[in-house]
């Protein structure tokens, strides 16, 4: 797994590795607009240019956002 530790992402302040698997990267981040501490999802690019991928995990995000239900997700299609 790369380490980004201390890179930004957008907002994003990379602090740590979580983990990875097939589906990409986790990092634990600090979101410097809101100061507090999120988890960012890094999608191998094999898998980040599949539009309907992509559009599910846009659609898991904007509910879980709309519901404030963040601890977990259910993406299933």
């Amino acid at each position: 797994m790369p380490i980004l530790h201390r890179r930004r992402l957008g907002p994003y302040e990379i602090l740590s590795a979580i983990g990875a698997g097939g589906m990409g990267e986790v990092y634990k981040a600090r979101d410097t607009r809101l100061d507090r501490i999120v988890a960012i999802k890094v999608l191998p690019t094999h898998l980040a240019d599949l539009i309907k991928l992509r559009e599910l995990f846009t659609r898991c995000f904007d509910n879980a956002a709309v519901s404030g239900k963040w601890t977990t997700l259910d993406c299933r299609t």
